[in-house]
């Protein structure tokens, strides 16, 4: 299985200790739960976007309808 040396300061170091010992956990596991953790929110964050995005482009029309005075004015760019 590959692994990934990272480095911390000491004082990282000290408090990652004390959180895993908090838990009951090795340092190896606080940090592989943290980092998989981190990957799923990512997921979770990049997958709501992309539904959001779909949701927004297909009620467009609908929005620009409700809310006429929040539209671009012609000739000028969107922000």
């Amino acid at each position: 299985m590959p692994a990934l040396n990272v480095e911390f300061s000491d004082a990282e170091l000290e408090e990652l200790r004390a959180i895993a010992a908090e838990r009951g956990v090795t340092l190896k596991a606080l940090v592989r739960e943290a980092t998989a953790s981190d990957i799923q929110r990512h997921r979770a964050l990049k997958e709501g976007a992309q539904v959001f995005r779909r949701f927004f482009t297909e009620a467009a029309d609908e929005f620009a309808a409700a809310f006429p005075d929040d539209e671009p004015r012609a000739g000028t760019a969107a922000a």
